[in-house]
């Protein structure tokens, strides 16, 4: 099956939604029972961490941990925002610099300011959006920055969605409660899905739609470690401390080989990766190959990590000769989340 196509349904009880790109299961949204990433608190400050610069808070579903404190006392309340989700037995990562994003907006009530995307280049368009935006904020100090979707979307859409986000920072920013509590919920995958898959696509809501657009059977090819590709393949196995990633060639041993694999690896890491739900550290040991040809494998890890929107940071190699990335949790595991 060919071109984009976005399926709204749900795995046993649970919200998900599926993107599938030529047959192709190219990304995968589950509801977990974790706060999501965005749902915003009003916490409660704990108990610091000495030598670590940060604190426990408290929150209504359970502790909560905010890095890089200053000037922050026990006992004192605070707004923070869920950035993603707790490794086991952890504390809920939260952060002060609250986010508020839609699909066509994001609302920074810490940084002032407007910003339009730089891909939108046509004059017409940015004044009509420049007009939306100054008539939404209508002087509230909070930052605005209007999304590369705006470029082919309709202007009183744009308008009403800015609206939305604005009122929703401004009725959080104004709670003058001081009981720990949640003021906003984040995105659930059918939101999700409209927020952020913005490229044209067909959009299926029929229940039952995983099963009839081949969905359950990507999920259980997925289910496995292995991941099949011309010149070999790789292992992607998640630990507690790491995700390893092992690339083989199978029974051709030659350098071009392991150079061919190494490249595909770079390729189809990324959405690989995101179906699966896998982040933190991540260990690629990689095929065989020149060091000479290490940038070439460098480039192409780069470019296809730029496309992902899944903040990654490419640490780089070690003196083994392994590679190392860092990546953010902002998805649950698929088999955590699949329960």
């Amino acid at each position: 099956m060919k071109g984009r196509t976005i399926i709204l349904d749900h795995l046993g009880e649970r919200e998900a939604a599926a993107l599938m790109v030529d047959g192709k299961l190219e990304d995968l949204l589950v509801a977990a029972d974790a706060p999501a990433p965005g749902t915003v608190y009003r916490a409660i400050a704990d108990r610091p961490v000495k030598g670590q610069g940060g604190m426990f808070l408290k929150t209504p579903d359970g502790p909560a941990f905010l890095r890089q404190v200053k000037g922050l006392a026990p006992g004192q309340s605070l707004l923070v925002q869920v950035s993603g989700y707790a490794e086991p037995g952890k504390a809920l990562p939260v952060t002060q610099k609250l986010l508020f994003k839609s699909r066509y907006a994001i609302v920074t009530p810490d940084a002032p300011g407007l910003n339009i995307s730089r891909s939108i280049r046509d004059d017409d368009l940015r004044d009509t959006l420049l007009e939306i935006a100054h008539e939404a904020l209508a002087g509230r100090e909070m930052g605005l920055i209007l999304r590369s979707s705006c470029e082919h979307a309709d202007a009183d859409d744009i308008a009403e969605d800015v609206d939305t986000m604005v009122s929703l920072a401004q009725a959080v920013l104004d709670d003058d409660g001081t009981e720990m509590s949640r003021l906003a919920d984040g995105d659930a995958p059918h939101v999700l899905a409209w927020r952020d898959w913005v490229a044209p696509a067909e959009v299926v809501t029929d229940a039952g739609g995983f099963e009839a657009h081949g969905v359950l059977d990507a999920l259980e090819a997925i289910q496995s470690d292995f991941v099949a590709f011309a010149q070999g393949g790789m292992y992607i196995e998640p630990t507690r401390a790491l995700v390893a990633v092992d690339v083989n060639t199978g029974t051709d041993a030659s350098l071009a080989a392991g150079i061919k694999a190494n490249m595909t690896c770079a390729k189809i890491l990324p959405s690989a990766l995101r179906v699966r739900g896998l982040a933190g550290q991540i260990t690629l040991d990689l095929a065989p190959m020149p060091k000479k040809d290490r940038r070439a494998f460098e480039n192409a890890l780069r470019s296809a990590f730029r496309a992902d929107d899944i903040e990654t940071a490419l640490v780089g190699w070690t003196p083994l000769g392994h590679y190392e990335l860092q990546r953010k949790r902002v998805r649950l595991p698929l088999k955590d989340a699949l329960g």
